[in-house]
């Protein structure tokens, strides 16, 4: 059962460790590549998949993931049990057991478009004892990971005069580097702002003329030279900001289409960016020149690497992602975008896509979760399930992958999935 108030001697047993590698503090892990960095991982699935550790309720409705740190695991989702209102919540779990631990309210909730449109559509990130989440209406909220207490809030309409290029609500999984909050109410106003992690206050706030507003990709950071720099794609294209002071340092614009939503996926100096409804995607070199930062194509726009909302990742430099959104695995060559090969999964409709350990992890929105080889040779599944409760809604919220478990969600339901391979555990408690 939910409790609204937890005991104290509870909380005091929940604590927020470190950051480690085996985290995945916001959408698509601590770098937003959507690629855990974790080996020791099964490699096939017996039939049925992998076991199930956990399975808890009050998520509430919603289509973002789980963000996982320290003893926690955080989900936004719309009118989680027991509150009996229709409101918008960020919401804590253990991360052992799935026991819920406190809630916050955050907005109204998301009830716009087609039923199978709303609910939450964000992801919480974590930073040490802070948990900030961006609700669909634009309400920013930083809060306590520990108590839930309110820290401070933003609304990003309100207070930045922000936009959306569609009308599906912000989805947006902030970034919190350093002393900062990062994120994009779009818009020509302040298309991107930094604000302080403690305090909420303004740090800076970088204008793009005449932005369409924003999508839903996420915030993701390079290096070049010494220079760190933020990536994003508005509903105008891709963006680059310096992250010191907010300078906008390059843009990179595409006529209007209906929704963007993937994360820019960095490797080096280059960046790869992508985007649904037939756009494509296209890969930029970033290079360093005094004190600027020049930005070319090395490819332009290609309609084959178009994705939708399920995302694209790089693994041993080839990018595997969704066909837009027809349930089609695909694989391309990161530096010449050729396409390696194209296939029919196991599932139907769009797939979300995460990576580990050489294999895929593909969650297609008719609730099929399936293992697969991250090889340019072709397409082979290594395994296979139906994810339970799913089928009456689109099963689109992000795997998300964390100390050799699996964590998916799908809608007011999270389940855990035992990773580990036993011959990997076996080798470990050797040493």
């Amino acid at each position: 059962m939910l409790r609204h108030v937890v005991s104290i001697v509870f909380l005091s047993a929940v604590c927020v460790s470190p950051l480690k590698a085996e985290d995945w503090p916001r959408f698509r892990g601590a770098d937003g590549t959507g690629v855990s960095r974790e080996q020791g991982l099964l490699q096939s699935w017996p039939k049925g998949g992998p076991t199930l550790l956990w399975q808890t309720r009050g998520a509430g409705r919603g289509y973002g993931s789980v963000a996982i740190a320290g003893d926690q695991l955080f989900a936004l989702g719309d009118s989680p049990a027991e509150t009996n209102d229709d409101a918008e919540y960020l919401v804590a779990f253990t991360r052992e057991s799935g026991t819920p631990i406190w809630k916050q309210k955050v907005s109204r909730a998301w009830n716009e478009g087609e039923p199978s449109w709303q609910g939450a559509r964000s992801t919480p990130t974590v930073d040490g004892n802070l948990v900030c989440v961006l609700g669909a209406h634009g309400d920013l909220v930083c809060c306590d990971a520990v108590t839930g207490q309110e820290r401070w809030r933003r609304q990003l309409g309100k207070d930045f005069s922000g936009l959306k290029a569609d009308s599906w609500g912000y989805s947006e999984s902030v970034l919190i580097d350093e002393d900062r909050v990062v994120c994009t109410p779009g818009g020509p106003t302040a298309t991107m702002v930094a604000l302080n992690k403690n305090t909420g206050e303004v740090i800076w706030k970088c204008s793009r003329q005449a932005d369409r507003g924003a999508g839903h990709a996420s915030i993701v950071m390079a290096r070049i030279g010494d220079t760190r720099v933020y990536l994003q794609t508005t509903g105008s294209g891709a963006m680059a900001v310096r992250a010191q002071d907010g300078k906008l340092l390059w843009t990179n614009t595409f006529d209007a289409t209906i929704a963007v939503a993937p994360n820019p996926i960095v490797h080096g100096d280059l960046v790869f960016f992508s985007a649904g409804y037939g756009r494509g995607g296209a890969l930029i070199q970033q290079v360093q020149q005094n004190d600027e930062i020049r930005a070319t194509a090395v490819y332009g726009w290609r309609r084959e690497l178009a994705n939708k909302h399920g995302g694209v990742i790089l693994m041993e430099n080839c990018l595997f992602g969704d066909s837009d959104d027809r349930g089609l695995p695909f694989c391309a060559d990161l530096k010449t975008g050729k396409l390696l090969w194209r296939s029919r999964g196991s599932g139907q409709g769009s797939v979300a896509m995460a990576g580990a350990d050489g294999c895929l992890y593909l969650r297609f929105s008719d609730g099929t979760m399936t293992l697969a080889k991250a090889a340019s040779s072709g397409y082979r599944e290594t395994g296979s399930f139906r994810i339970p409760g799913s089928g009456e809604l689109p099963s689109w919220s992000h795997p998300a992958i964390a100390d050799a478990r699996l964590f998916l969600r799908e809608q007011d339901s999270i389940l855990c999935y035992d990773l580990q391979r036993p011959d990997a555990l076996a080798d470990s408690s050797s040493d």
